[in-house]
């Protein structure tokens, strides 16, 4: 793959995760909020799991091609995934 478009491929693995992110943030407040109201989160707690699993694969996209444009070790690959949620589901 040429250098032009890893680059363009990085950029929109950075999207996806700042994306990503943001979902992540945003369904633990939701879940924060159905707790404090006695509702069940089981399927809110589920679509956070799978928010999570997302944005870790989207951050290990994002290693392979910052390792293929040279800008990171090989070393570091993998290692970095997502916050995990440890809350209660009703």
């Amino acid at each position: 793959m040429d250098r032009t478009l890893l680059e363009d491929h990085l950029a929109s693995a950075e999207r996806h995760i700042q994306t990503g992110d943001q979902r992540v943030v945003r369904q633990i407040a939701l879940i924060a909020y159905l707790e404090r109201r006695g509702h069940d989160t089981t399927k809110a707690v589920s679509l956070l799991e799978h928010f999570q699993e997302t944005l870790t694969l989207h951050i290990q996209h994002r290693d392979r091609l910052e390792v293929e444009l040279g800008r990171k070790p090989s070393v570091s690959m993998g290692r970095e995934q997502a916050p995990s949620f440890q809350g209660s589901r009703r």
